[in-house]
């Protein structure tokens, strides 16, 4: 029995998002939603939940169901209260006091540790703050749960305890996931939605099974597009010679048969569609300018330390090499982010970081997690003319190429949605022009086809690099070496997969 019916349902802002989506969701379904960024994935969870009203069509919800909603940002007047309170705000006031206990039960579920609770929301990473919007909406039972990008800043271990979660939440309640963790959707997922701003397709598969459907589907829609405008224009080559031989004979039989032809040929073109093409988000394009040297960075055994000294790992005697796309491993704490900051100030002050060598070729493109290469208050025209020094008219250009809008190019980086920010970021790589890249979870922010562009690049250009992810098809599709930090170790390992099903095992 459908709990949610969409029929011919719409949405349009300054252009179509989705048209034409017929919909049903039934107990059971694990359904996720794929969409390039600002395409209509978080508009239509708000349909569902009864928050937005769509252009045209119909929703019919079954009577009295209660919809959870978890959107990705955390609401200003949460961010004083504690874990705990924020969960237990969401009961019903004359449940509150009864009903405390499920508070608890709820947390323990998603081992949340208790002197977590009492931490006040401001205070916590973006991954716990995730967490606690899913306990919020969680505890309120829910007879269908939307998840908006659930995966955003959680690490690893988060996100396995996630997946572990969600498939063992009741059947009976239907959960629909937006999200462009193509791992996570396949671990959690049975139903798939390409949101498309026409043609909609749904598969019953998890992503990657169902990607591959729609590749087939788009590939012979493609085809049969083709041989219908083929056989139309052979049809119209065949009426034209028959209307000449049928003005020059007379013949009203050959006028008649020219018509026909004409027609079929207007029928089959009507009837064609196209293929779809998405439209891009701009392009991802990296630079690699070479370097004869093999050997670009090497260690000797360095100590990475915290600020206040405390040692978190010894390397041992390593080297980069040209070609090496180096992905580290390990929980969050271990020190990934403080080693890369080391190898960014190596590079940065050649010689003032004691135990690593840094080949004097070597030229540097970096990303953090924060994106702080990109001033927030900066505009992204502003930033891009300036610091390389190129003319208005050329930047614009560059800028509409990455997927920075005009109407963009004079509001504040601040103002850029995060996928907009993650691609300013690498137009800033590709223009630094490095041969070597140190990338902190790069693709935050970014959607699949981003995500997708973004290690063609890599692979591409064979781009040296050494970088930090919590995206496992990235690491799958980009690492060549792995090493893996664990007890104040660096060791290297043959492939991730030991350490994903270590984090799976034993998530603490």
């Amino acid at each position: 029995m459908a709990l949610i019916s969409l029929k011919s349902l719409g949405v349009t802002m300054s252009a179509p998002l989705f048209s034409n989506l017929d919909l049903t969701v039934a107990a059971g379904d694990r359904l996720g939603i794929v969409a390039a960024n600002g395409r209509g994935k978080s508009t239509l969870l708000k349909c569902l939940a009864g928050e937005f009203e769509a252009t045209f069509g119909d929703i019919t919800r079954s009577r009295g169901l209660r919809v959870g909603h978890v959107e990705q940002s955390v609401p200003d007047a949460l961010l004083g209260r504690s874990f705990h309170d924020v969960v237990a705000d969401a009961l019903p006031a004359e449940q509150r006091d009864s009903e405390l206990w499920r508070v608890d039960v709820v947390l323990d579920s998603l081992e949340v540790p208790e002197d977590m609770r009492a931490r006040p929301m401001r205070a916590l990473s973006g991954g716990w703050q995730r967490l606690a919007l899913i306990a919020r909406v969680w505890v309120t039972d829910p007879d269908v749960l939307l998840l908006d990008e659930p995966t955003n800043h959680l690490d690893l271990v988060r996100i396995s305890q996630l997946e572990t979660w969600l498939n063992a939440l009741p059947r009976e309640v239907p959960v629909i996931i937006a999200s462009h963790d193509r791992a996570f959707l396949d671990a959690t997922t049975n139903r798939t939605l390409f949101l498309r701003p026409e043609d909609s397709s749904v598969f019953a598969l998890p992503y990657s099974r169902a990607r591959q459907a729609l590749d087939e589907l788009d590939a012979s829609t493609a085809r049969k597009f083709e041989r219908d405008i083929k056989i139309a224009q052979q049809l119209r080559k065949q009426a034209a010679k028959l209307n000449n031989i049928g003005i020059n004979s007379g013949s009203d039989l050959l006028t008649v048969k020219t018509r026909q032809l004409k027609e079929r040929a207007e029928k089959l073109e009507d009837a064609a569609v196209a293929a779809h093409r998405e439209r891009s988000a701009g392009a991802i394009k990296l630079a690699n300018r070479g370097t004869h040297a093999k050997v670009l960075i090497t260690l000797e055994d360095a100590a990475v330390e915290t600020p206040d000294g405390t040692l978190l790992l010894r390397t041992g005697k390593r080297h980069i090499c040209q070609g090496d796309r180096i992905v580290l491993l390990g929980r969050n704490g271990v020190g990934k982010t403080r080693f890369i900051a080391m190898i960014r100030d190596a590079i940065a002050e050649p010689g003032s970081v004691a135990d690593i060598k840094v080949t004097p070729s070597t030229v540097l493109g970096y990303s953090d997690q924060a994106l702080s290469g990109i001033d927030g208050d900066d505009t992204p025209l502003t930033m891009v003319s300036r610091r390389f020094e190129v003319g208005e008219q050329r930047a614009r250009s560059l800028l509409a190429g990455a997927g920075v809008a005009i109407e963009m190019q004079d509001r504040k980086i601040g103002a850029l949605s995060g996928g907009q920010k993650s691609r300013l970021m690498m137009l800033v790589l590709r223009l630094v022009h490095p041969n070597f890249y140190l990338l902190d979870e790069p693709t935050n922010h970014l959607d699949i086809d981003g995500q997708e562009a973004l290690e063609d690049e890599l692979l591409k250009h064979q781009a040296s690099c050494l970088l930090a992810s919590h995206d496992r098809s990235f690491i799958r599709a980009v690492g060549n070496r792995f090493w893996l930090i664990d007890r104040r170790r660096l060791t290297e390992v043959d492939d991730p997969e030991a350490f994903f099903r270590s984090v799976a095992e034993t998530p603490n």
